[in-house]
């Protein structure tokens, strides 16, 4: 799932930090994958998997270039400290 884009946010459709976190990262001009984990037919195995990959709380996640950043505080720390769109542009997400 991860691989299908640059980004990739798993979410809730009823989590305002999953939405402040996509308008963020949608705000560079990235086209996101996003997965709402309450509209997917396997959303709860999905979630499950990501716990198990140490996601606490499992919404968001977010993968940037196929790899796990975390949640949202590890993304507005990169936001913070100016490391996210380097980040993005490292990863093909976006181009500057």
């Amino acid at each position: 799932m991860v691989a299908e884009r640059p980004v990739v946010i798993f979410s809730r459709t009823t989590c305002c930090m999953s939405h402040t976190i996509k308008t963020l990262i949608s705000g560079f001009g990235e086209n996101l994958m996003v997965y709402e984990l309450d509209e997917l037919q396997d959303g709860q195995q999905v979630e499950r998997a990501l716990q198990q990959m140490g996601c606490k709380p499992s919404v968001p996640v977010i993968f940037i270039g196929q790899q796990l950043i975390g949640g949202p505080n590890q993304i507005m720390t990169l936001q913070v400290q100016n490391q996210l769109v380097p980040l993005l542009i490292r990863a093909g997400a976006i181009w500057i």
